[in-house]
């Protein structure tokens, strides 16, 4: 079986989402939850599924550096495939991130490489743009800056507020996630010397939404 450790800060719907998944004859387990936030919903969520639940704090540690070293060997323990980032909130040390590369990947509420960091529906907003959307990408020390794996796109409707935008968003990006994962776990998905490999020829463009869940389909 194909081993994946989810992090994630907040109410961890993207996690619930692989865990669906996983229920549905996904090709992987979900083998624990880590949080940066001992009060984060989503740690409820995997105690409630019987999943492996871990939360460090950020104040315990001397700096950034140390806490991530800390919470990653928590994660190493289960010895994951793959460790997938779902709303984790915090800039992981360029160490940390060099030791999973490969192994790691982050889904990001834009477009990327537009909009990296926060305030991404606002700011799609702001520019007036038709389309908005999520990424799944490989992580690299570049902030939202590793190879991009596939994207849902959005249209952005007259009267969209950020907060409409985000709920509208977010059953996409549920789906994208939840098919990347299995792309990955079968071995379909790859991160290459060139990029990212879908059944070993390079992508030059993400995988939109559509194309990803019909991959899976195909198996």
């Amino acid at each position: 079986m194909f081993d994946v450790v989810v992090f994630a800060s907040g109410r961890g719907s993207n996690f619930a989402a692989l865990l669906d998944a996983q229920r549905a004859g996904a090709p992987f387990a979900v083998r624990a939850l880590l949080s940066d936030k001992p009060a984060a919903p989503a740690l409820d969520i995997a105690r409630t599924a019987g999943v492996e639940a871990i939360a460090l704090s950020p104040r315990d540690f001397p700096d950034r550096a140390a806490f991530d070293r800390a919470l990653f060997g928590r994660a190493a323990q289960f010895a994951p495939d793959l460790v997938v980032l779902a709303g984790y909130m915090r800039v992981i040390d360029t160490a940390v991130v060099e030791s999973w590369h490969g192994r790691m990947i982050n889904i990001h509420p834009s477009l990327l490489p537009k909009y990296p960091g926060l305030r991404t529906h606002a700011r799609a907003l702001d520019a007036g743009d038709a389309l908005h959307g999520s990424s799944v990408h490989y992580v690299t020390a570049e902030l939202d800056g590793g190879p991009v794996i596939a994207q849902a796109t959005l249209a952005v409707a007259p009267g969209d507020t950020p907060e409409t935008l985000a709920a509208r968003l977010l059953p996409l990006e549920h789906r994208l996630l939840a098919a990347t994962v299995e792309l990955i776990a079968r071995g379909r998905v790859q991160l290459g010397a060139e990029g990212v490999v879908l059944d070993g020829k390079r992508l030059t463009d993400p995988l939109s939404l559509e194309s990803c869940r019909a991959a899976t389909n195909t198996l």
